[in-house]
């Protein structure tokens, strides 16, 4: 099913456009519109709300195949998934509190992820950007997002901010914002080593408007059994993985295509028969081959509901820095067995060496996993005696 949306040929009208929004670190809005027109931005949409309906399963292993195809693409894309599954999840479970942005999806509405701030590491769990109640029911955000992918595209704007209005009881708020409102800027600052397509400018809010009907959650700062909390990090992790997953499965499948090609002056043979040559891509098929099991896996529970109770966080985390790290050793590996010619800036191999390297600026990122992960292990720092 997943393949008739995104056939081979338009993957392959993708792939060959890569190239050239990374050299002239431009938008791919053709990508965008085919890949709308094809139905792909609303697979998170049940099919009685206009779209496909598709798993999270689904929508993760179609991800990975669009990243083999055009990382930036698909991890830009990854944004506007992250939100219509977040509101596919929680009506799944009874939860209408994010039907609009169903239906806004099934209209057409393309969303962004407006969360990331500078120095902020408590992500989620508090913001510095000001939400300031309008007395009506609605908030006015004031602060500065980044990281903010499909910055020149997006229509819908999930925002996060912090509602401090009561004393010793702040909140934070979670809202959608128009891209109308002339108080959101957002410069061209995007100038990469990587995912230079992804456009993922900086977003500067003076007082942007989101009345009572575009406000979703309003819940205590700090960590919170909220499930759009749940949601938003579930969804995050696990497409992030999937895109670096894709990356990873590209960069074998040149590295392999290299070796099978490249053949030694010395012995006239093809490098595939190297032993050296043939260890190290054997060793990245092994462990790229534990990454995808784990994926189907969590996507599928994710689905289901498992109770997983307090692991569900290292859960994620771990394998989110699990195929990141593992994609950057992947790629290293192909790039040393296809030899020199991968160092030109036009080299596809070349190109996912420096897409690959975004990986580990996503949250959770490697330091935040392990504290997570000892947390749940060992306990907080402060219970220690």
């Amino acid at each position: 099913m997943t393949s008739d949306v995104l056939s081979d040929a338009l993957l392959a009208r993708i792939r060959s456009r890569a190239p050239g929004h990374d050299r002239a670190n431009t938008f791919p809005h053709d990508d965008l519109a085919e890949l709308a027109a094809a139905g792909y931005l609303r697979a998170f949409v049940p099919a009685d709300r206009g779209g496909l309906g598709w798993t999270l399963s689904e929508v993760s292993r179609a991800q990975s195949r669009l990243a083999a195809a055009a990382p930036a693409t698909a991890l830009a894309v990854n944004m506007h998934l992250v939100w219509t599954g977040v509101a596919r999840l929680l009506n799944d479970r009874g939860d209408t509190g994010l039907d609009a942005v169903l239906d806004d999806a099934a209209a057409g509405e393309i969303f962004a992820f407006g969360v990331s701030e500078a120095g902020n590491d408590l992500v989620l769990f508090g913001s510095d950007t000001v939400a300031e109640p309008d007395g009506d029911g609605g908030y006015r955000f004031t602060g500065t997002k980044i990281f903010t992918s499909l910055a020149p595209a997006w229509t819908r704007l999930g925002v996060t901010g912090q509602d401090s209005s009561e004393p010793g009881a702040p909140h934070i708020v979670y809202a959608l914002l128009h891209r109308d409102d002339a108080t959101i800027t957002s410069p061209e600052d995007w100038d990469t080593v990587g995912m230079r397509a992804t456009q993922s400018r900086t977003t500067r809010l003076t007082g942007a408007h989101a009345p009572r009907g575009q406000v979703l959650r309003r819940i205590p700062a700090g960590p919170n059994a909220d499930p759009i909390v749940f949601g938003i990090f579930a969804m995050f992790e696990l497409l992030i993985a999937s895109v670096y997953t894709g990356i990873a499965e590209r960069a074998l499948e040149l590295g392999v295509e290299a070796a099978s090609t490249r053949i030694s002056k010395r012995t006239g043979r093809p490098l595939s028969a190297d032993p050296d040559i043939r260890h190290r891509l054997a060793g990245a098929a092994i462990a790229l081959g534990g990454v995808r099991p784990q994926l189907d896996a969590l996507t599928a529970e994710v689905t289901s509901g498992a109770d997983h109770g307090a692991s569900w966080f290292p859960r994620l985390v771990g394998l989110k820095v699990t195929a990141t790290e593992t994609a950057r050793d992947v790629v290293d590996a192909a790039i040393r067995s296809a030899g020199g010619s991968s160092y030109a800036s036009s080299a596809e191999l070349g190109r996912l060496y420096r897409d690959v390297l975004a990986g580990i600026f996503h949250p959770s990122d490697d330091e935040s996993a392990h504290a997570t992960v000892a947390s749940w292990l060992l306990g907080p720092v402060d219970d220690q005696p």
